[in-house]
């Protein structure tokens, strides 16, 4: 299991070693150039595959996507729809070419709101690509941070029920491995796309040391230039984690 960044100073590198995305922008691509919304989902799908390579070739170890989150189920009937519909074909599609290039799958979240289909779509792709170690690509959906630490706390005081009469015992190291990615470090770097500057609620105890890099690209114009532009200004940040710019200097 990782540690909290609250509790060790991780192992950094001017190349993030976890890099989270929220893919931004796709319904305002499309209607920029007179589309429905729906045709800037699909064009987010070629992006997620030029980003996914990328990232391998660049040595990111996990690659981390914010698909859909718990309140995109407020968006119109029609879109919810085709996301759905386009996760099951990325599925089909994509899954064995992430296969051949060495990449783990993970999808985190409540995935009990999915329909069976789905949920027996993701449940092989994981399978296929479990002993895969090139790169980690875990794809968030219907998540939400909050949804997360609470489920964490309700495994928790399931498991440790001791815990509920004497909270004191409660620790991070009791509740780490119950949160979404106990496999992942925490991110070194979040991009956001689309020129929003939020975290919408994705990650939330996981970000807490993280570098926040917001675009205004929308995500399918997000290309390995965009990456790049992110991971330079990622290498000239100074990640301190409590410390000083004089502890730094004088550290090994």
């Amino acid at each position: 299991m990782v540690q909290s960044s609250t509790l060790a100073i991780p192992d950094t590198g001017k190349v993030p070693g976890h890099v989270a995305i929220i893919m931004d922008g796709n319904g305002r691509w499309a209607v920029a150039r007179h589309l429905p919304r729906t045709a800037g989902h699909a064009k987010g799908v070629q992006a997620v595959r030029r980003i996914v390579e990328a990232c391998g070739r660049q040595g990111v170890q996990h690659l981390t996507l914010f698909a859909f989150s718990s309140e995109n189920w407020r968006r119109p009937i029609e879109e919810v729809t085709l996301l759905m519909r386009l996760f099951m074909q990325a599925l089909d599609r994509e899954v064995g070419r992430l296969h051949e290039q060495g990449v783990c799958l993970h999808v985190i979240g409540d995935l009990s709101a999915f329909d069976a289909s789905l949920r027996q779509r993701i449940a092989a792709a994981e399978n296929l690509t479990r002993d895969n170690t090139r790169m980690h690509l875990t794809i968030a959906a219907n998540y939400g941070g909050r949804w997360d630490i609470l489920n964490a706390m309700r495994t928790v005081l399931a498991e440790r029920p001791e815990l509920a009469a004497d909270p004191s015992l409660l620790d991070e190291a009791a509740l780490l491995p119950h949160l979404a990615m106990p496999w992942a470090p925490e991110p070194d770097l979040f991009i956001r796309t689309g020129g929003e500057q939020r975290i919408s609620n994705f990650m939330i105890w996981q970000l807490a040391y993280t570098e926040l890099y917001f675009t205004d690209a929308y995500w399918p114009d997000f290309d390995r230039d965009e990456l790049q532009r992110a991971f330079d200004w990622y290498a000239s940040r100074e990640r301190r984690f409590g410390r000083t710019s004089a502890q730094l200097k004088h550290s090994p």
